[in-house]
């Protein structure tokens, strides 16, 4: 049986950071007259670069009274676990995916890091997106808005970051006007001089429904 790592559960969206992790910071403002569906949610949140071969993942859920239930932070088996990269360089992964509540990927956004850790600093910082969004029959559903990312160190740094946004929207069966979704992920890696290093990951949904989840990781 494969293990499964807890890191400390977090207990609130207003939870303090955990030594490894900060909870995300996260609200779901209701909307009158939505029936089940729920208005505004805003996530964000640290996770730990995990060890080698591991990859820290969380979900978190929209629940009964659209209230969020945030999920533990786990250290999981890393998809791919067996890439390798040249001699000298490290990677890092990260991915920020929504769910309805039937399971289907509606807007993702997912990254890959490249760097390497020399004489206490960082160089050759590599950032790369790709990007995930749900069409519907007749050329309707998720679209793709508008995307960046970019790193802040072309040389040797003390340290390092890369950051990529990821826009969608949305025009289908669920709404004919394109007025009322809209997915925003972020996704910011920063590299440390020491070696150690931490993801973070927000999203913000301009209305979610209750059975929708979120799921974050890095690795």
């Amino acid at each position: 049986m494969t293990a499964v790592f807890l890191l400390p559960p977090l207990l609130s969206s207003s939870a303090a950071a955990s030594p490894v992790s900060d909870a995300p910071s996260g609200t779901v403002r209701p909307g009158p007259g939505q029936g089940q569906g729920c208005g505004e949610l805003r996530l964000a949140g640290q996770l730990p670069a995990p060890p080698a071969g591991m990859a820290a993942r969380q979900e978190v859920s929209v629940g009964a009274g659209c209230k969020l239930d945030l999920g533990p932070v786990r250290f999981v088996p890393a998809p791919d676990a067996r890439r390798h990269t040249a001699a000298g360089s490290r990677e890092l992964r990260t991915w920020s995916e929504m769910y309805d509540c039937c399971g289907i990927l509606m807007t993702a956004l997912y990254t890959t890091t490249t760097w390497a850790n020399v004489g206490g600093g960082v160089r050759e910082v590599n950032t790369t997106a790709r990007h995930h969004w749900n069409r519907e029959p007749w050329d309707a559903g998720w679209s793709l808005a508008g995307t960046s990312h970019s790193v802040d160190c072309h040389a040797a740094c003390p340290g390092g970051r890369a950051a990529a946004h990821a826009a969608f929207g949305y025009r289908g069966i669920f709404d004919l006007t394109g007025d009322w979704y809209a997915n925003t992920h972020d996704s910011t890696v920063q590299l440390n001089g020491d070696g150690t290093a931490s993801c973070r990951l927000d999203v913000t949904l301009r209305h979610t429904f209750i059975g929708w989840s979120w799921v974050r990781g890095c690795a």
